[in-house]
């Protein structure tokens, strides 16, 4: 199955279009500090969820023929609307554009439909180091009881890794055609490039990925800005990188102590570009809407909460705390309603309604 995901993404180049000629003539250069806090200005405070729709376990299955689910996204996302978001982070998937490049970008563009619709303007993803190792095109497994995630997988496929001559061949074609088909979309708030690079014990060796997909993004004339979000302070390599290469600063904190938090946002405002908070709100680690969203919103620094409608990827139970034959602990990890749009806390709703001025 991965020799066929790699010959398949190969074959797509020529389709694509993505010859060196091409994408030098298309090439754009990194924004400017300056550019990037223009730009800025422009938006609305951001605010929203790093989203997949509930009914499905991981990126394969939300973004598939036969398990894309438009119906389950527009009723969510009406209900993102009502809290005042304004945008979504939002994963896509190597395997199901190997497999169906047509169809996935079809999709892509109907999801930016049912989000324009919300007021939502999107930032996507493109790979991702977290989670299970291999990825199957087709039927995807069923969620674990009470485990964290049990189905989201790393984007590429560890597997594949090894070979980055064909690998990286076959991911130039994805990431050219997906971003240079929607490079000029205003639905799209930014490209969020690579998740959390040098996750699951990958550390440096992420780092040729990330200066790629910087690059072949950029070929492909995105006029969104980009980023990849520094998340772990010991990856020193990593950090410098993705700091030094994006237009739009962004990260990861999932610390409950607001001191943690300001000292974080202080330390990237040293770069001088606009900062987004990508992933933050873990319950049971203290990380709650009520202790960080205000800190955020009067910092003027984006704030992206992982999870929205509790569902398939069972992130409601932690990380490290598995909870088998549990269907709800007392203390949801993330997440903010089940599927009936009963909310875990009213509190917490009033709390993010009053920052997004609703």
């Amino acid at each position: 199955m991965k020799r066929i995901i790699i010959a398949a993404l190969a074959c797509i180049i020529a389709l694509s279009g993505c010859t060196g000629k091409k994408t030098a003539a298309t090439a754009t250069e990194q924004w400017t500090p300056e550019k990037a806090t223009q730009w800025y200005a422009g938006q609305p405070w951001l605010s929203g969820c790093d989203y997949i729709p509930s009914t499905a376990i991981n990126q394969i299955e939300m973004w598939s023929a036969d398990t894309y689910d438009p119906k389950t996204a527009d009723k969510e996302l009406g209900w993102a609307e009502e809290l005042g978001f304004n945008t979504m982070r939002v994963f896509l998937s190597s395997v199901v554009y190997a497999n169906d490049p047509d169809g996935f970008k079809s999709r892509v563009d109907n999801f930016l439909s049912i989000c324009s619709n919300h007021g939502i303007r999107p930032m996507f993803v493109i790979f991702d180091d977290c989670w299970n190792p291999e990825s199957t095109y087709g039927k995807q497994p069923e969620p674990k009881s009470g485990i964290h995630n049990s189905g989201w997988l790393q984007d590429p496929s560890v597997s594949l890794r090894a070979d980055t001559t064909a690998l990286f061949t076959a991911l130039e074609a994805y990431v050219k055609d997906v971003v240079g088909t929607f490079k000029d979309d205003s639905r799209i708030l930014m490209w969020d490039l690579y998740n959390e690079p040098g996750n699951s014990n990958h550390g440096n060796t992420s780092i040729p990925l990330v200066k790629n997909v910087f690059r072949w993004a950029r070929e492909a004339g995105a006029t969104q800005p980009l980023s990849i979000g520094v998340w772990n302070d010991s990856l020193k390599d990593l950090n410098k990188l993705q700091l030094a290469l994006s237009d739009v600063t962004t990260y990861h904190n999932y610390s409950g102590e607001p001191d943690v938090q300001q000292h974080a946002i202080d330390t990237l405002r040293k770069y001088g570009r606009p900062i987004i908070n990508t992933e933050y709100m873990a319950r049971t680690r203290g990380c709650t809407f009520q202790k960080i969203m205000p800190l955020l919103r009067q910092n003027n620094v984006g704030a992206l909460n992982w999870g929205f409608v509790a569902g398939k990827t069972n992130t409601i139970f932690a990380w490290d705390t598995p909870l088998p034959g549990i269907s709800e602990p007392e203390v949801w990890f993330h997440d903010i309603f089940r599927p009936d749009h009963t909310p875990f806390s009213e509190e917490e709703i009033a709390v993010i309604k009053q920052c997004n001025g609703k």
